[in-house]
């Protein structure tokens, strides 16, 4: 019989997916010794058969009643009771960290009748009735689905009437008046009445939790990290403890190191005479954690300690939820903490440096998406003037964009290709599709735990919080400053994540030191720290990896760049690159050429300029391997547009002018050359095999740059690859010219010229007959583009912008195909290529030139699917170099298993 409920005392971390992350670690932390209140857990089992039926699992109430009995004796009370009740939290908690993406329920147990008793007990009756209104607040917006902003409202009402700042200076009968109207204004939303029976409440607060596993907010916050939706939410129901009872009590959020940075010590937020959720959700603003020091030492020390014991447990930074009740600490959560780019690779070198994690397991810890994201520029603040505001530094990087004071304002603007900065009061779950839309987030309230916060560090986005020299008015769409300057809807601003600084309009930009270092290998006076564990993680990656790394490079400079990045040869230089320009007059000759002679005219002015390109490149590259790919796209991309064409005849014909012989000619063979549908047209070998001369004068500038860069002493390892293969006689009649005029220009020059011969894998057909290909090929390259292209029947020039964004929000995949490899589909034909292939040449070798080969995600598929080698753009060779890495550790067994 299936098992729906577990105590604390009955799990352990390594439960996470049936007990949820929340429930696993306070099971952990129960299993530790230290100060957890009682409770128990619900499983995603539960949660994944009730969303599969609409209705509570069978047997699952007989279990949560025998927990529930076990939990009242263990405190000596009863769930509701009219005296000195027993109160519960209901809390989400998935198998993946979501913060603030499903419910919570907090006081669960309060009646009319209890909250007297609970009066009573507590000796506080403010104390009571604020506890009692919170729980008809979220039990109404959470179980009930009463719009959170009517609660909202009538407590911005009561306190102008009474003239409170906040909610703190609200009395015991104005809570109790509250409560009033909370329960009237939920029995006029919904013609229900709040329920009186503590057991209706539990019950009807887990299912609620587990219905917003598939809210709205929290579907979007799993497609964008990629959490699978199947794996539904547990739920812990835990014994409540209050810091809401007067100056000896509080809440907090605490880190063991800062997540914005990485540096030990203890950071984070405390709120005295507040609940959790007061400091999650930034609506007063916070004190720094050491300030716990001086308002209550003993708990203070207390709290260090088991930050201390939960670090070296878990050897890695935790973020820690604790309640002080009256002078007592209770642990209430802890988790492996989100950081950013800058702290995960700061902290995995200082834990290597502890001891506390091997070399190999703080690699598994960084990731390519945290390096890229170090990569990015930075401000310059020599000249950005002075800033707007300063608030918290709460998620770093640079971010410029109009300022925006609502998610729906900041979803339409980037819609419509605008960059915006989401400015908000204080965020909320409900703000997350702007907060995805948005380059950066600016908060006036809430510290480094704030919902901002969190979230933005989550998601890479550059975040300020608590900048309490603005003034923030949503209704007005605007903000000011303290010197009185105003910042209407629309207007630019910069956001510096980094410095917690925000300015008018766009500031500079500047390379960042991660930026730095990998392009010069210098160091200096910046961001040491970071740079120092960058390049050990590099370091390490190259140690470990098995797949080589090369760049897709067209020019000498990308090729040397790519070469100061790290980069093991070029994977993919584009010879049509080269025909642009003012060689593009050249390449129209030769399209209009009437005669060979008159075309090979053409070619032959090509050839010594494509010379010199490959000889550039192959000396950026000396004594590393460079593909060379043989002309690709269509002819007529080198030619005019055809409507420009067409209209400036017509013009001429217009205004009674002759139009220009030259247009019209033109026009003829762009005419002559259209194809309904040109990437399925005469392009790649096909090229090769209808227009004479043409591989013959690639492959003698390859071969000729070859023998000029040996005979100036330099090692050139050039190889030739012929595109858009479909069937193994294509490539066999290639090949026989590349190799006749690889024997013309040794014979001429006297100097041995010997080019691999390979193809690209970029039709399903290639892939399906990749053992007969690779009788005529030496090594194969994946075109991924134009495979996923041809395999999805996608236009990736059309369907991005069509309705890939449709397909998204419907699940249809989990990210573009284009920019992460679709391992069922364009994965598997990758799979059986090579299987194929390396079937009929053992030696063959298999790497990978389309985007995917700087893609974090399609580096690890490849690795696996036994590729030699990844090809990617200069700038992601760092990337690829790191997810190699972490691709090979994952197959001896070591990976973030957080």
């Amino acid at each position: 019989m299936v098992r729906y409920v577990y105590d604390f005392t009955e799990g352990g971390r390594d439960m996470a997916g049936l007990l949820g992350g929340k429930g696993a670690n306070l099971a952990e932390m129960t299993g530790l010794g230290l100060p957890v209140p009682e409770g128990f857990i619900v499983t995603t089992e539960a949660c994944r058969a009730f969303l599969a039926t609409g209705g509570e699992p069978e047997g699952m109430s007989r279990e949560v009643s025998r927990h529930l009995s076990v939990l009242e004796a263990a405190a000596g009370r009863g769930l509701g009771q009219p005296d000195d009740p027993l109160l519960l939290s209901v809390r989400s908690g998935a198998r993946f960290s979501m913060p603030g993406m499903m419910e919570t329920v907090l006081d669960i147990g309060l009646t009319d009748a209890s909250v007297l008793g609970l009066a009573k007990a507590s000796g506080s009756e403010r104390f009571a009735w604020d506890s009692y209104r919170r729980l008809v607040q979220m039990f109404g917006s959470t179980v009930m689905g009463v719009d959170a902003q009517l609660f909202e409202q009538a407590m911005t009402r009561l306190k102008e009437r009474r003239g409170a700042p906040d909610d703190l200076r609200l009395d015991a009968s104005d809570l109790a008046e509250l409560v009033e109207t909370y329960k009237n204004l939920i029995h006029v939303v919904t013609g229900d009445y709040f329920p009186q029976s503590p057991a209706e409440q539990l019950r009807r607060a887990v299912l609620a939790v587990f219905r917003s596993w598939n809210g709205e907010r929290a579907r979007l916050y799993r497609r964008r990290e990629h959490i699978p939706d199947h794996l539904g939410t547990a739920v812990s129901v835990q014994r409540m403890v209050f810091g809401n009872l007067g100056p000896d009590s509080g809440s907090g959020v605490a880190f063991t190191r800062d997540p914005a940075t990485g540096r030990s010590g203890l950071y984070g937020d405390y709120l005295s005479n507040a609940q959790g959720e007061d400091v999650v959700a930034g609506i007063r603003n916070t004190v720094p954690l050491a300030e716990l020091e001086r308002l209550d030492a003993a708990s203070y020390g207390q709290l260090r300690d088991h930050m201390q014991t939960l670090e070296n447990h878990y050897r890695d930074l935790c973020d820690i939820e604790f309640t002080i009740e009256r002078g007592t600490l209770w642990m209430l959560q802890t988790r492996v903490g989100k950081r950013t780019a800058e702290a995960a690779f700061a902290i995995a070198a200082e834990l290597v440096d502890e001891g506390l994690i091997t070399p190999d397991e703080g690699l598994s810890r960084v990731s390519g998406d945290g390096l890229a994201r170090l990569m990015f520029p930075r401000f310059d603040t020599s000249a950005t003037g002075n800033p707007l505001a300063h608030g918290l530094p709460a998620s770093p990087g640079a971010a410029a964009g109009a300022a925006v004071f609502d998610s729906a304002e900041a979803v339409r603007r980037a819609g419509a290709g605008e960059k915006v900065v989401l400015v908000r009061q204080e965020t909320t779950p409900d703000d997350l599709p702007g907060m995805v839309a948005a380059q950066a987030v600016l908060t006036s309230r809430g510290g480094k735990t704030s919902h901002a916060a969190v979230v933005a560090r989550g998601m890479g986005k550059v975040c300020v919080c608590g900048a309490e020299e603005l003034t923030v008015d949503v209704e007005a769409r605007r903000f000011t400053t303290r010197d009185g300057t105003v910042v209407e809807e629309g207007t630019v601003v910069s956001v510096d994540g980094s410095a917690g600084a925000v300015y008018p309009g766009a500031a500079p930009l500047v390379d960042s030191a991660v930026m730095l270092y990998l392009e010069t290998g210098e160091r200096g006076e910046r961001s040491t720290q970071v740079v120092d564990a960058v390049a050990r993680a590099l370091q390490q990656a190259d140690g470990t990896r098995r797949l080589e790394v090369r760049a897709n490079a067209d020019t000498p400079e990308d090729a040397a760049r790519a070469r100061r990045f790290g980069a093991q040869g070029v994977g993919l230089c584009r010879t049509e690159h080269m025909f642009l320009g003012e060689r593009r007059k050249l390449v129209e000759q030769m399209i209009l050429a009437d005669d060979g002679a008159h075309r090979q005219r053409a070619l032959d002015a090509l050839l010594p300029l494509q010379r010199q390109d490959f000889v550039g490149i192959l000396e950026a590259m000396d004594g590393l391997p460079v593909t060379i790919r043989l002309l690709d796209p269509p002819l007529h991309e080198f030619l005019p547009d055809r409507t420009e064409l067409a209209v400036r005849i017509a013009t001429a014909e217009a205004h009674g002018d002759r139009p220009d012989p030259h247009d019209t000619e033109l026009l003829d063979a762009v005419n002559r050359m259209h194809e309904e549908n040109p990437m399925l047209g005469l392009r790649g070998v096909r090229l090769g095999l209808v227009v004479p001369g043409l591989v013959a004068m690639q492959v003698r500038a390859i071969a000729e740059a070859v023998v000029q860069r040996k005979r100036a002493g330099g090692t050139p390892e050039a190889e030739i690859m012929v595109p858009l293969v479909g069937a193994v006689e294509e490539l066999r009649i290639e090949r026989e010219e590349v190799e006749r005029v690889l024997a013309e220009v040794s014979a001429e020059s006297g100097v041995p010229v010997t080019c691999p011969v390979g193809t690209m894998i970029e039709l399903p057909r290639a892939a399906l007959t990749a053992g007969r290909i690779a009788e005529q090929a030496e090594f194969f390259s994946f075109g991924t583009n134009d495979l996923t292209q041809t395999t999805w029947g996608f236009s990736r020039d059309d369907v991005e912008a069509a309705f890939f964004s449709a397909y998204l929000d419907k699940g249809v995949f989990a990210a573009s195909p284009f920019e992460t490899i679709d391992r069922e589909g364009v994965g598997r034909l990758v799979g059986i290529a090579v299987a194929e292939g390396r079937a009929t040449r053992p030696d063959l070798t298999i790497g990978v030139c389309g985007e995917h080969g700087g893609d974090p995600e399609s580096v690890h598929f490849f690795h696996t699917a036994g590729l030699d080698y990844v090809s990617c753009s200069p700038f992601r060779v760092p990337v690829a170099r790191l997810e190699a890495g972490r691709a090979a550790l994952s197959e001896t067994g070591v990976s973030d298993s957080r």
